[in-house]
């Protein structure tokens, strides 16, 4: 809400709220096809789920690929314990987890926080904001 408040400097953090509610209640009471969701750490607009079905018939929505065992596996260990790096994720698996740290960096689900201060300095790892849209968290803790 801060960013969006940014963007006017003539605007509070209250009255972006206000706003935000404004156009949420626009949406609920007028019958739109898309509402807006506090998601991710920020806001979107996103189509009411009564519409999903229309529109997979439609071939309109794009399914993200679904993830293996492993790289579920991988990223709940990241988003308990991260920052974090391979090498105590290895051994929470026991198993290699480079390829699959790979993949999820290319999809944008985590992404290197940071560096330790261990022998090597090794990367951490974290999450995304894209991880919290794709399992529809508004926030880490959830």
């Amino acid at each position: 809400m801060e960013a969006l408040a940014a963007l006017d400097v003539e605007s509070s953090p209250a009255a972006v709220a206000a706003a935000l509610d404004e156009l949420r209640e626009h949406y609920d009471v007028d019958g739109h096809g898309v509402e807006l969701v506090e998601q991710g750490g920020g806001w979107q607009i996103l189509t009411r789920a009564e519409f999903a079905e229309a529109i997979e018939r439609a071939q309109v929505a794009v399914r993200p690929q679904r993830l293996s065992a492993a790289a579920l596996e991988t990223l709940a260990i990241i988003a308990y314990r991260q920052p974090i790096g391979r090498a105590e994720i290895e051994e929470i698996r026991g198993v290699a987890v480079g390829s699959v740290l790979k993949s999820l960096h290319e999809r944008g689900l985590i992404d290197i926080v940071g560096r330790s201060e261990g022998i090597g300095r090794p990367l951490l790892y974290g999450t995304t904001s894209q991880f919290l849209e794709q399992f529809a968290l508004r926030h880490l803790e959830e």
